[in-house]
């Protein structure tokens, strides 16, 4: 089993480097052996939303994983979203114990605003700090923000997001966002850290891969790592969970983490925040 290490986030809570994502799981029973799985072989951290659709499976799979690896609750770092109409509505501590229900859990380990709806993420935000400032959530973040949105949120609370989670891979580094982040000391955490597969592709990182005999994925899952950004890939299948967690017994040179750097495009394969449609 694969010991994950982990990062200390600003308000001192400690969070897995790299965990798994559910995004696009929709068959229940595969996401609970998914889940269960990933527990067995070493992960701690799960990451959904209410938008997916699943969380009810992953709590299956989070009851299924921790009694066959015989850890507890508290070991686990499970996060989920607020979803855009709930905070249109002004729903935030509804839409939260609707999420803890459908997991089966007493609390979040974090609970990220999933998009900045516009008019609506300040409140949502207020409403968060009064959740966490009651212990009923271990921390809170946002995803996919950019500068200006951050900058907005800080007129307004007074709890600064542990977590920007946003779309991060060697085609869309956001280079001044990482910066901003690095700055006021909000970890940025990748979502599609592959790109649904697209960057693996790449000869680069085919190169790479055949020099240090990993897959492409994991070469890529180690430059986030070695960026100071946490990944949680997503797979359903046991011989990738494996591999995606077998990335701390090497390191990628100054050298090779530059020119996958330079990969940059600054394409995405997500919305833009600026210019969704939410």
């Amino acid at each position: 089993m694969n010991t994950i290490p982990s990062v200390t986030l600003n308000n001192g809570l400690d969070m897995p480097a790299l965990g798994l994502g559910v995004f696009r799981v929709e068959n229940y029973q595969e996401l609970v052996n998914a889940v269960k799985t990933a527990i067995i072989e070493g992960y701690r951290s799960i990451d959904t939303a209410s938008i997916y659709g699943n969380e009810e499976a992953v709590g299956e799979g989070i009851r299924q994983g921790i009694a066959a690896a015989g850890i507890t609750r508290k070991e686990l770092f499970i996060t989920s979203k607020i979803w855009n109409e709930d905070m249109r509505k002004g729903n935030v501590a509804a839409a939260y114990h609707e999420s803890l229900s459908k997991i089966g859990v007493d609390y979040l380990d974090l609970y990220l605003i999933h998009w900045p709806v516009a008019d609506h993420y300040v409140s949502t935000w207020l409403e968060m700090e009064k959740l966490y400032n009651e212990n009923k959530i271990r921390s809170i973040g946002v995803s996919n923000f950019q500068i200006h949105h951050l900058e907005n949120l800080a007129k307004y609370g007074t709890v600064k997001p542990v977590i920007n989670q946003v779309e991060y891979h060697p085609l869309l580094t956001q280079v001044p966002l990482k910066d901003y982040l690095d700055t006021q000391k909000i970890q940025m955490e990748a979502w599609s850290p592959l790109m649904n597969g697209d960057i693996l592709k790449d000869e680069l990182i085919l190169s790479l891969s055949q020099h240090y005999q990993k897959s492409p994925a994991q070469i890529v899952l180690r430059w986030d790592l070695q960026n100071q950004v946490i990944t949680i890939p997503k797979s359903t299948n046991r011989g990738r969970l494996i591999e995606n967690i077998s990335v701390f017994d090497f390191e990628l040179t100054p050298s090779e983490m530059k020119a996958i750097n330079l990969l940059n495009q600054d394409r995405r394969i997500g919305p833009n925040p600026d210019t969704f449609d939410f």
